[in-house]
């Protein structure tokens, strides 16, 4: 396998990740964040389960580097998602999603600080245009009183993006260090226990199966899509630059904000269309530049 390889399989994830979060924010606004995750975790895991055990285990859990930044990795994207969750719940995926492209930024300075891979001045100039262009979408219109009020979701999207930031680079550094496979497992592990956890400790596990299968339509597409693409997006990680899968993976909120406009039925004042443009023009011409 080689670049090619690896951005395609970035543009899998792409493709998934739109697909998975829209179906995300439905099964969220219907069963809950930590039921959603519990989910999502536990048929992630099940899916990874055979090929890890197929792998050197004791060459894995040898190594006190190996587990802590996959632990570190767990314990970051089950805070990071549970905040994405929580953001499509509230808010518009058409506002919440470009709001996640500063996942872009955050994970290329990770890997330009750690792992030495470099940013170009075109690069940091792309970066501020999708910053603004966020801040137009964040806001919506005056109220009669003149003051500006936050878009739903929107500062737990932020939040988010800069968590997930953290998260996506711990895996990709994990995926290196170990392999993709045992990362995606590792990382639904500790998602599975800490949700369970929770549900155990508020008694609400069991009632978790009934909606589970009252709303199979949705969880077990969502939660299919959703390993596939974190999967995809590791491989590619080891194929190509961190940077360069991150940029190209996070086209998937082009998928996203068209689901949440055609399908959600989704409206946007003019001044946050206009920034909806700009951050997705600007996320696309990022990953042409990496």
């Amino acid at each position: 396998m080689g670049i090619s390889t690896g951005i395609a399989l970035a543009f899998v994830a792409m493709l998934c990740w739109g697909f998975g979060d829209f179906l995300i924010q439905k099964s969220a606004r219907k069963v809950g964040d930590w039921e959603t995750l519990f989910f999502v975790s536990l048929i992630g895991a099940i899916i990874v389960l055979p090929f890890f055990l197929m792998k050197d285990l004791v060459m894995i859990f040898s190594s006190w580097k190996n587990i802590a930044v996959m632990g570190s990795a767990g314990i970051i994207i089950s805070i990071a998602a549970l905040l994405d969750f929580e953001a499509l719940r509230r808010g518009k995926l058409a506002i919440v999603e470009p709001i996640w492209s500063i996942e872009i930024p955050a994970t290329a300075i990770l890997a330009f600080v750690v792992l030495d891979e470099h940013i170009t001045l075109i690069q940091v100039l792309l970066i501020v245009g999708l910053v603004a262009s966020m801040a137009l979408v964040s806001f919506r219109d005056r109220s009669i009183s003149g003051k500006i009020f936050i878009e739903k979701g929107v500062f737990l999207a932020f939040v988010a993006a800069i968590t997930m930031g953290g998260a996506q680079f711990l895996i990709g550094w994990s995926a290196r260090i170990v392999d993709p496979i045992s990362i995606n497992f590792f990382i639904d592990f500790i998602m599975f226990l800490v949700t369970c956890a929770y549900l155990v400790r508020h008694k609400r596990l069991r009632g978790s199966f009934s909606r589970f299968k009252n709303n199979i339509g949705v969880m077990l597409p969502m939660s299919i899509s959703d390993k596939t693409a974190w999967l995809a997006y590791a491989v590619s990680m080891t194929l190509v630059p961190i940077g360069v899968a991150t940029a190209l993976s996070e086209s998937y909120i082009v998928v996203a904000v068209i689901l949440g406009i055609l399908v959600n039925k989704e409206r946007l004042h003019m001044h946050q269309r206009i920034g909806l443009v700009g951050s997705i023009a600007a996320a696309i011409i990022l990953s042409t530049t990496i």
